[in-house]
C-alpha cells in the first residue's frame, strides 16, 4: 500500500520510526514531511503537501499518516480538503472504528500523547481494517461529500 506520512517538529522523531517501520512492512512510503526537525515548521504545510499528493493518486487505496504534538491541527487541516477523511486516533478502538465505519483515510496522531509502540499498533490496526460498506455508512460518507 502506498502510505504518504507528514510531520511537523513535534511529531518529526515519531514519523521517523513510523516510516522505517511501514517500510519494513513492505509499504511504499512518500515523505511529504520534512528532512530535518525544524523547530520553526508549521502542521498546516506538510498536512496540505500530504493530503494534496493523496489526492492526486491514481491508487484510491493510498492513505496518509500526520503527526503533530496533539494530533489535532493535522486533523483540522487534512479536513478542509474534499475527499479527505481525516481520523484522530490515540488507541485500537478508535483506529478500527475510524476505518470500519468512517472509511478514514488519513490518521493523524499525537507526538505528545503515544508512544512508538502504541503508534505503531494503532497504525497497523488502521491499516488492517476494512471499510465495512454498510449502507448506513455510505450514506454518511455521501452526506460529508456533500457538505461545503
Amino acid at each position: 500500500m502506498k502510505i504518504y506520512i507528514g510531520a511537523d517538529h513535534n511529531g518529526f522523531d515519531l514519523k521517523e520510526k513510523l516510516e522505517s517501520f511501514l517500510r519494513r512492512s513492505g509499504h511504499e512510503v512518500v515523505d511529504a514531511g520534512d528532512v530535518k526537525r525544524d523547530p520553526d515548521d508549521d502542521f498546516p504545510q506538510f498536512a496540505g503537501r500530504a493530503v494534496s499528493q493523496l489526492l492526486g493518486d491514481a491508487d484510491h487505496e493510498a492513505k496518509a499518516i500526520l503527526i503533530c504534538g496533539s494530533g489535532q491541527g493535522m486533523c483540522m487541516a487534512a479536513n478542509r480538503f474534499q475527499g479527505i477523511r481525516a481520523s484522530l486516533c490515540w488507541n485500537l478502538t478508535e483506529a478500527r472504528l475510524a476505518r470500519n465505519d468512517d472509511d478514514a483515510n488519513v490518521l493523524c496522531l499525537s507526538a505528545r500523547s503515544i508512544d512508538y509502540e502504541k503508534a505503531q499498533a494503532i497504525v497497523t490496526t488502521w491499516l488492517n481494517t476494512p471499510f465495512a460498506g454498510a449502507p448506513r455508512y455510505k450514506r454518511r460518507l455521501q452526506q460529508l461529500d456533500n457538505l461545503t
